[in-house]
């Protein structure tokens, strides 16, 4: 099953009081593992930027200015995304933003119930623990110290972390290796027990048996491997 773990950064929190995207950030998962496939952009969301929304992922109007506006990065966005589901860490809110500028560009728009939203599945999977991505990422001990801001790109790894932990997809991944283990070493101790049986018939044989087969030996006319 392909899946795509997938951020967004904006201007602001609602895309109908005018607020843009200015980031997008995706990691491709295969069978809830990443294959190393990654799609980015940033985008110039065509206005200001509030200084809450700087402060949060440090991305400037002067260095926005010269990225691509929406419309020019759309259908690269979505032949990526297509036909995989999406892991959203608050699903409501990017997916909003993102149905929001494809209607800009007269886009279809993507259905929010071919989404996985981890803000949901941890809060069903631990109950009453806190389920902002921070928190997951302290809870599962995955590794923050580089993140100084908000980016779409690394909040999109860290999000497929956790989505891993969430679904035990690291768990079964070693279950799977500890599988191939046991079947190794049993294949091994078979064919250990089939050399123990060729040494155990060498054993049984008796000094007249060795005897009676050099006999036999001698009574062969030009044996094949004397010759």
């Amino acid at each position: 099953m392909r899946r795509i773990a997938l951020d967004t950064e904006t201007t602001g929190l609602n895309p109908l009081d005018g607020h843009r995207i200015v980031e997008i950030g995706c990691i491709e998962l295969d069978i809830n593992i990443p294959t190393g496939k990654e799609w980015h952009a940033y985008v110039n969301p065509e206005r200001t930027i509030p200084e809450a929304a700087f402060a949060v992922h440090g991305l400037s109007e002067s260095f926005l200015l010269k990225k691509p506006i929406f419309k020019d990065i759309a259908q690269d966005f979505i032949s990526f995304i297509n036909g995989a589901e999406l892991v959203i860490h608050n699903a409501k809110f990017d997916i909003g933003f993102l149905n929001s500028e494809l209607k800009r560009v007269k886009m279809p728009v993507i259905d929010i119930t071919n989404t996985i939203d981890t803000v949901q599945l941890a809060r069903e999977k631990i109950p009453g623990a806190a389920a902002s991505l921070d928190a997951l990422c302290k809870r599962f001990d995955i590794d923050l110290s580089i993140r100084e801001k908000h980016g779409a790109l690394l909040d999109a790894k860290l999000l497929a972390e956790v989505y891993l932990e969430l679904t035990g997809g690291r768990q079964a991944s070693l279950s799977l290796i500890q599988k191939n283990k046991e079947v190794i070493n049993e294949e091994m101790k078979e064919e250990k027990l089939s050399l123990e049986e060729l040494k155990f018939v060498s054993a049984q044989l008796t000094e007249k048996d060795r005897e009676e087969h050099k006999e036999m030996l001698k009574r062969i006319n030009s044996p094949i491997w004397l010759k």
